[in-house]
């Protein structure tokens, strides 16, 4: 009889993984009915873990809950800004440059000082509740700084929705309900009618130079929210990659212990062994099979998405370094990979002869390609066919 031990490649601490490990047992016995498949637990003793309870973490008992924030789209996240700063796009655009020579329509600003609404326009507005404060939220936009500062401006719905947007600021300060508050489809009707009667004739070509340069100048703004963001989750964040950053850091200070355990598993079987791991544990197993002479009882070892050739390549393989070959003792060694499992690696390339390197698509991408390979069925041929084998 053959026994399957299963290496997991993070530490196994949450109930969802020791179902994995069941999953495996019940496919690989409905497989071949006369196995052993046992299970190595190295995460509960020797797995990377806060052992001071995140106390070199700052601020970590502060940051470690989240709050779930509602997913919106780009524009609704652009009114909710322009609602609190009318000015938000014209302010953007306005912090590069005077000289800058961006923009070239010079005859639209111009066209706004000179703009009268149609009766058409100023019914609409009627309808909007904001006829009567469309001027004065028109004066406010022109005569502010950002405004003045742009040399020459080519897209006019920029300012449409700045006007509109200080308008719908000045009824709420006035505490006047009106219909554009709420409305969004409303407001973006009113946009377009009001910058098409700003300039009837431009064409609006220069609309995506426009938002490059406002994700040009959104690029450091997003780096700085995204820093306070991850201040504010630190600990919440810290708690999510220390499983597996840990674990990475823990085995290449502390390797030796967990492949002693692995070892041991080895040597309480009577029976011809078959080693499958799992990412982290496949580069344990490459190197206990370097270091120690197992061949008379591991005849085949299986790593499914492995870094145990990167860390070779890389040099950073504890056990061999680059250059040099795989040991005589070395079992057959199967490596199943994914080409959307970023984790994944192939070792026929450096190990030739030495690797059967299996090719898998896990149908899904990563990080969850990574943790896939147990519900993909081409996964299961290959193991199974490969151990049938012995």
């Amino acid at each position: 009889m053959t026994k399957v031990i299963v290496i997991h490649g993070i530490s196994v601490r949450e109930s969802k993984d020791v179902k994995t490990f069941e999953c495996i047992k019940q496919r690989l016995s409905e497989e071949i009915p006369d196995i052993n498949v046992i299970y190595c637990a190295w995460g509960d003793s020797l797995g990377g873990k806060l052992n001071a309870g995140g106390a070199s973490i700052p601020l970590y008992d502060s940051t470690k809950k989240s709050v779930e924030v509602p997913s919106l789209d780009e524009n609704t996240l652009r009114w909710i800004r322009l609602f609190q700063d009318p000015l938000y796009e014209l302010r953007l655009l306005s912090l590069d440059s005077p000289e800058d020579d961006f923009f070239s329509n010079s005859s639209l600003k111009d066209k706004v000082a000179a703009f009268n609404p149609s009766e058409q326009l100023t019914q609409q507005f009627n309808q909007c509740g904001i006829e009567d404060i469309f001027q004065q939220a028109m004066n406010n936009v022109i005569n502010s700084n950002p405004y003045k500062n742009l040399v020459n401006i080519e897209n006019q719905e920029i300012i449409a929705r700045a006007v509109i947007a200080e308008a719908i600021v000045i009824s709420d300060r006035n505490n006047k309900e009106i219909p554009l508050i709420n409305d969004l489809k409303l407001r973006e009707e009113l946009v377009e009618s009001l910058s098409n009667e700003i300039d009837s004739t431009s064409e609006r070509g220069g609309t995506e130079n426009i938002i490059s340069k406002i994700f040009k100048i959104l690029i450091p703004l997003g780096k700085s929210m995204l820093t306070r963001y991850l201040r504010g989750e630190r600990g919440l964040i810290s708690d999510g990659i220390t499983p597996f950053v840990g674990d990475v850091l823990l085995y290449q200070g502390r390797g030796k212990k967990i492949r002693g355990l692995i070892k041991s598993y080895i040597e309480e079987a009577d029976e011809p062994v078959v080693l499958l791991a799992h990412s982290l544990g496949g580069i344990a197993c490459v190197d206990l099979l370097i270091e120690e002479s197992l061949s008379e009882q591991v005849k085949l070892l299986i790593t499914v998405g492995s870094q145990a050739p990167y860390f070779y390549e890389l040099n950073a393989l504890q056990s061999l370094e680059f250059g040099k070959s795989l040991p005589e003792h070395f079992p057959s060694w199967l490596n199943i990979y994914d080409l959307r499992d970023f984790l994944s690696y192939i070792g026929g390339t450096i190990f030739p002869d030495k690797v059967q390197d299996v090719l898998v698509d896990n149908q899904k991408s990563f990080p969850d390609s990574h943790n896939e390979y147990w519900n993909n069925t081409a996964t299961w041929k290959a193991i199974v066919g490969r151990i049938k084998t012995l």
